[in-house]
């Protein structure tokens, strides 16, 4: 398999991941499990923090939605 192509199914997996990951996030939250989405925030924002590490994501972007997420259980509670 080429480099390009293994990156590709790489990086897919990991956005995929975060995708998933944020959804379950606004999900206990609109559903007002403030306590479960706490820790899924925490989930979330190191999850992000490892995408921008290996450069799937950029960094401002992973700041950007790790900071909308937090404002958004902050409102919340």
């Amino acid at each position: 398999m080429r480099g390009n192509a293994r990156k590709q199914l790489r990086n897919h997996s990991i956005k995929s991941r975060l995708h998933t990951l944020e959804k379950s996030y606004v999900q206990l939250l609109g559903a007002g499990k403030k306590d479960d989405a706490a820790k899924a925030l925490r989930t979330v924002s190191s999850a992000f923090d490892k995408a921008a590490k290996s450069g799937v994501v950029h960094r401002a972007t992973a700041d950007r939605k790790k900071s909308r997420l937090a404002l958004r259980l902050a409102r919340a509670q």
